[in-house]
């Protein structure tokens, strides 16, 4: 499983440097400001559209933009793949359509919101060979317990009768080990070691001095768990 962790980072240029060497990385479309780094000092990377921080805002997605910035970088070697964009809590119709709209040059991977029909996530991972998995409307939290129901809902209407999914799973928003030890994914992110790095509480009396410091503990405990080789019927 790849481990995503999402940027910017905060503290100095060179503790950021320290943080991101080695990993793997996600660039949201709104905060570019590390990726000069990224590109240089991470395995690989992923581009966010930005539409979860476009949807908390109320603000709206410059499709032109995202598009015109993945065409620039689609041919690093460190690329990965992009998120098409997308409407959280939008209709099936408005992310199909910008599904339609997405360049065959950039390799592109759709979200499936958990508001969604299964027979979108069906018909998702039957033409794609990545899929990410979106938390949304009443399921806008991963890990709680009606998301924990619905998402083994979804993981029954499409894995084989194994546990085996039909295409490569990405978690958005799922860097938890609570949550991706137990789903069959083949990658997640989080901001969680950057957000976290300046809680100093949860490190106790031993505190790393340094911000890249800190967020690496974080992420190298994330690291050290895997995700499920299968889902598990409960």
């Amino acid at each position: 499983m790849i481990h995503y962790h999402g940027t910017p980072v905060s503290g100095t240029r060179t503790s950021v440097v320290e943080f991101l060497r080695g990993r793997h990385a996600l660039v949201p479309f709104p905060r570019r400001d590390d990726l000069h780094l990224v590109a240089e000092m991470c395995q690989s990377f992923v581009f966010d559209n930005g539409a979860f921080s476009v949807w908390k805002s109320g603000g709206k997605l410059d499709v032109k933009g995202y598009l015109d910035w993945c065409f620039e970088w689609r041919r690093h070697p460190g690329f990965d793949w992009a998120l098409i964009p997308d409407v959280i809590e939008g209709t099936e119709e408005d992310n199909d359509a910008l599904l339609a709209d997405w360049p065959s040059d950039i390799r592109g991977v759709p979200v499936w919101h958990m508001h969604e029909s299964f027979d979108r996530l069906a018909k998702l991972a039957n033409e794609w060979d990545v899929v990410a998995l979106g938390s949304s409307g009443q399921w806008s939290s991963p890990g709680s317990a009606s998301w924990w129901q619905r998402m083994d809902e979804a993981m029954e209407a499409v894995c084989d009768e194994h546990g085996r999914p039909p295409c490569r799973f990405h978690g958005l928003r799922m860097l938890n080990p609570k949550v991706f030890s137990r789903l069959p994914l083949a990658s997640a992110d989080s901001t969680n070691a950057s957000m976290n790095a300046g809680s100093l509480d949860r490190f106790g009396i031993y505190v790393p001095p340094t911000a890249g410091q800190r967020a690496a503990v974080i992420a190298a405990k994330i690291e050290a768990v895997n995700s499920a080789a299968t889902w598990s019927r409960v």
